[in-house]
C-alpha cells in the first residue's frame, strides 16, 4: 500500500510525480463504465500494454488517442494500410506492427459484437453476469492475473479473431473497466 503526496492510501499510483498515475487510481481503475467508446479505447491500451508496464501506456495515452482517433471504432475499423503503417514512425505511441494492427482488427470485430448484441458493454458485462465483481484483497500479491471469466472472454475474443486479448491482458482489461474491482480492502 502506498501514500500519496495527498496522504490516501491507493493500491497504486502514490510515488511523488506521479499524479497521473494517482489520478487514474482513484477515477478509472474498478470503476464500472458502460460507454463503448471507453470500453474500446481499454482494448486498445490494454492491448498495447502487452509485455509493457501499464505506467508506459497511461504516458502515452494522449498519443494513441490522436493516432487512433480519438478511439473511435468506426475509424479505426477502417484504417488503411498506409495509415497503419504510418503510426510505426509515431513516437507518441508503442511502435509495434503487430499492436498497431491489432488495433485495426480489433475494431472490426468490436463492431461485429456492437451489432451482434447491442452493445459491446451488454457483451462484457454477460461475462460477470451483468455486475462488477469486488474482491476484497489484503496485498496486491494476492490479485490473481487470471480468473475463470478473463479465460472465458478472452477465449471467446480470440474465437472471434481479436487479437493481444490473453487471458491476462483481459484480466488487466476487466480492472481497468470495472468488470472486476480489486481494490485493495485498505485503499481509500
Amino acid at each position: 500500500m502506498l501514500f500519496s503526496h495527498d496522504g490516501k492510501k491507493r493500491c497504486f499510483g502514490g510515488q511523488p510525480g506521479k499524479e497521473f498515475y494517482a489520478k487514474y487510481h482513484d477515477y478509472e481503475w474498478g470503476i464500472l463504465v458502460h460507454d463503448d467508446r471507453y470500453l474500446f479505447e481499454m482494448l486498445i491500451l490494454e492491448g498495447s500494454q502487452a509485455g509493457l508496464s501499464w505506467e508506459t501506456i497511461l504516458k502515452r495515452r494522449e498519443g494513441y488517442a490522436h493516432a487512433f482517433y480519438h478511439f473511435d471504432p468506426l475509424r479505426v475499423a477502417s484504417m488503411s494500410d498506409q495509415e497503419l503503417d504510418s503510426l510505426l514512425k509515431n513516437e507518441k505511441i508503442i511502435r509495434n506492427r503487430l499492436k498497431i494492427y491489432a488495433a485495426r482488427q480489433n475494431a472490426q470485430v468490436f463492431l461485429k459484437i456492437q451489432n451482434e448484441f447491442g452493445s459491446f458493454d451488454s457483451y462484457v458485462c454477460a461475462f460477470v453476469n451483468g455486475k462488477p465483481i469486488v474482491n476484497h484483497w489484503q496485498k496486491l500479491e494476492d490479485i490473481p492475473i487470471t480468473t475463470p471469466e478473463s479465460d472465458a472472454l478472452s477465449k471467446d475474443l480470440k474465437r472471434r479473431c481479436m487479437t493481444f486479448v490473453g487471458s491476462t491482458i483481459i484480466y488487466a482489461y476487466m480492472q481497468a473497466v470495472g468488470l472486476v474491482n480489486d481494490h485493495l480492502t485498505d485503499c481509500w
